[in-house]
């Protein structure tokens, strides 16, 4: 990567707002919504190469950058390939389904419910009275579904796109497949939503989308010469919007015709075999346009670097080389998390925030503000957060889950700063990797994988836990010197823990003690700037509790499932029952093996295995001595208290694995620093020989060289 010159009258900038200002100007050239996979590898990078390194101050560097970013909005406006309308939409009727007859052309439409009836004849299908059927209310309200892909744009139909290339619908990114009202048990209903693949050659192709469906391509003049291929069903429209039906079992092409131009081309995924493919081979003018988008895209944010940044090759390697595993992770779970739209699981949290999410779009995009920040309920009867998280992913990256994907790449850094701040770097550098990328942390609930799996899902807890961790790294610091003690820091801490409170109510603890013991210690150090920059940061919390008495008129600080018995299914009371049977000497009271069930399954873990609780339990301990261990980092102190107010959470409430993740991730930092700086004597004074044999084993020293040299 070129640098800006060494020789520079004034030195870097390395704060946070002229670095943003460099990324703003990336964004302005990369242009939003940023929905396809280049662009979007240009923002990471961008991202990557800004954070890490110093920012010119010379006013001609800065001229060149935004002259770099004009002249590339300039060029996608002048010449950009022509743009083709897209629509596409779920084919359902029953009876119902207007919105499709009179939208879709009278052809078209015949030969689809023709299709569609033959599929599902109307004697077998499942009964509108049973919960899960399809015969609901979730018909089509319009006969192309809303995208938000085209949010910016104003499409007369779903979208507009550049090119046309799909073998697999999940890479089309069709939203509209995660709409609340097509949420079926497929147990139940005989429309199913989607089957998975399985085998590792199914890697691109988890999921196989079940639900009926349609896509309609309208081509402008500019296209005539260009090559229409597909395999599947296609309805070709002729004169006086007559469609031709053609099949092919294999991949056939047709030339677009001067007459084609402004005619509707039909791609029908009714029967579903042969699985419908389409792609365009478009003429060289519009290959060469297509082309100079992509390149100005490009060069824009090569000049704006070279020209501003001067970057530091050994942490911008290391920080590239934990964004290549954590991929590799993501693309081993789910690779449709990478830029595709995956149809989520009936009956799924993803599926409920996707819904609601898409629901608040619809609204924004009409202007209905209100609606929009309702948020589909007027008391928040689920964690709230998630789908005002999902809303603004959609706006930002369009009809893909790349805003998710963001978080869980910034997770990997955020868990090296926890870690460096109270370790030595080899340590936390060392910590990182395993985390990332060796799964042994599943048996603690501390790996990336688990936080990978339930974000592909759609879950917001990761979500939380990763705006939890920013908060914490901003609230505790850097290094030992302590936290910084200006506003903005402190007020963005605060906005981070009340962001992760909004998406998991759940962690409260953990965040009512951080927050409170930095609070009463900034007022004890008479750092009052620091204090009053936390409140003001972390006041949006109480944005739940107004939104559930303006919109619903009802007082709840969260949500109305804190006390709901299937999430908190061993109440204080319970305990107390339990008590009073053992008060009796009835060892086999109700409540005591109650009791006793909901311990073994705190103490399980995340791995939900009875074989880790002594481990855990042994955990416990070390976290509670690093409590009450006064000799330390009184930031490390208050982390072990966090700690150990959060673990009370699993016992009273459901023992979900996924609910703990950030627990035992700060069990685990909290262990690991006992490890190294009282655990490692311990074993030397007890087991001297080994310890010897383990400190000149010769790979132990070819990993903390090669540490050494990352960090």
């Amino acid at each position: 990567m070129s640098v800006a010159s060494s020789r520079e009258a004034k030195p870097p900038a390395r704060g946070f707002w002229v670095k943003l200002g460099v990324l703003i100007l990336a964004l302005a050239a990369l242009g939003l919504p940023l929905n396809d996979l280049l662009r979007y590898a240009l923002l990471v990078i961008a991202t990557v190469i800004v954070c890490l390194g110093s920012i010119s101050r010379r006013r001609l560097a800065w001229l060149a950058a935004v002259l770099a970013v004009v002249v590339c909005v300039m060029a996608q406006i002048s010449l950009r390939a022509p743009r083709i309308e897209e629509g596409h939409n779920i084919f359902l009727i029953d009876g119902l389904g207007a919105a499709l007859e009179a939208g879709l052309p009278r052809g078209a439409f015949q030969v689809m419910a023709a299709e569609f009836d033959a599929r599902y004849p109307p004697e077998r299908r499942c009964s509108p009275a049973v919960y899960g059927c399809w015969r609901g209310d979730g018909f089509p309200r319009e006969p192309y579904a809303f995208s938000a892909d085209g949010i910016f744009d104003w499409p007369a139909q779903s979208r507009r796109v550049s090119d046309v290339g799909f073998a697999d619908p999940v890479w089309l990114r069709l939203g509209f497949i995660n709409e609340k009202g097509y949420n079926w048990n497929s147990l139940v209903s005989d429309v199913e939503r989607a089957t998975r693949n399985s085998g590792f050659g199914a890697l691109l192709h988890r999921w196989r989308l079940e639900m009926p469906w349609f896509v309609m391509y309208r081509f402008p003049p500019d296209y005539a010469g260009s090559e229409l291929c597909w395999r599947g069903e296609v309805l070709w429209e002729g004169a006086n919007e007559r469609f031709e039906p053609i099949s092919h079992s294999s991949m056939q092409c047709r030339m677009l015709r001067d007459e084609d131009a402004g005619r509707r081309i039909f791609g029908v995924a009714i029967k579903q075999e042969p699985p419908l493919a389409i792609a365009l081979r478009p003429t060289g003018k519009i290959r060469i346009a297509q082309l100079l988008e992509r390149v100005s895209a490009i060069l824009a944010v090569a000049v704006l670097l070279a020209a501003l940044v001067r970057c530091q090759p050994r942490r911008t390697a290391t920080a590239f080389a934990l964004i290549a595993l954590t991929l590799v992770v993501v693309f081993l779970n789910d690779a449709s998390f990478i830029g595709g739209v995956r149809p989520f699981d009936s009956g799924d949290d993803g599926l409920a925030y996707d819904g609601v999410a898409r629901e608040m779009l619809r609204q924004l995009a009409q202007g209905n503000i209100s609606a929009t920040l309702e948020g589909g309920e007027k008391v928040f009867y689920f964690t709230p957060g998630m789908r005002y998280l999902r809303a603004f992913e959609h706006v930002a990256f369009g009809e893909t889950y790349l805003g998710y994907l963001s978080l869980i790449l910034l997770l990997p850094f955020l868990v090296l700063a926890m870690f460096r701040r109270f370790l030595p770097a080899q340590w936390a550098l060392a910590l990182t990797f395993v985390f990332v990328a060796i799964p042994l942390g599943v048996l603690f609930g501390s790996s990336l994988v688990q936080y990978v799996k339930w974000a592909s899902r759609g879950f917001a807890d990761p979500a939380a836990y990763i705006l939890f961790l920013a908060g914490f790294v901003l609230l505790v610091g850097r290094n030992a010197d302590g936290p910084h003690n200006g506003f903005a820091v402190a007020c963005a801490a605060g906005l981070m823990f009340a962001l992760a409170l909004f998406v998991r109510p759940n962690i409260a603890p953990a965040v009512g003690v951080l927050l409170g013991g930095s609070g009463i210690a900034a007022l004890w150090q008479r750092r009052y700037r620091r204090a009053v920059g936390l409140t003001i940061g972390f006041l949006p919390v109480l944005g739940m509790a107004f939104h559930n008495w303006f919109y619903g008129g009802a007082f709840a600080p969260f949500t109305a499932t804190a006390a709901h018995p299937g999430t908190l299914v061993m109440p204080p009371s319970a305990y107390l029952a339990a008590a009073d049977e053992l008060a009796h000497l009835n060892l086999r009271g109700e409540h005591v093996a109650s009791a006793l069930r909901q311990i073994g399954d705190w103490l399980s873990g995340p791995s939900e295995s009875t074989f880790m609780a002594p481990f855990n339990a042994a955990a416990l301990v070390i976290v509670a001595r690093m409590a009450l261990w006064n000799k330390i980092d009184p930031w490390l102190r208050l982390t072990a208290w966090a700690t150990l107010a959060q673990q009370c959470v699993g016992i009273f409430y459901a023992p979900a694995g996924r609910y703990y993740y950030l627990t035992w991730l700060l069990t685990l930092l909290v262990t690991a620093v006992w490890v190294e700086r009282e655990g490692l004597e311990l074993l030397r004074r007890r087991y001297p020989n080994l310890a010897d044999r383990f400190a000149n084993y010769p790979g132990r020293r070819a990993v903390g060289r090669m540490l050494q040299q990352m960090g």
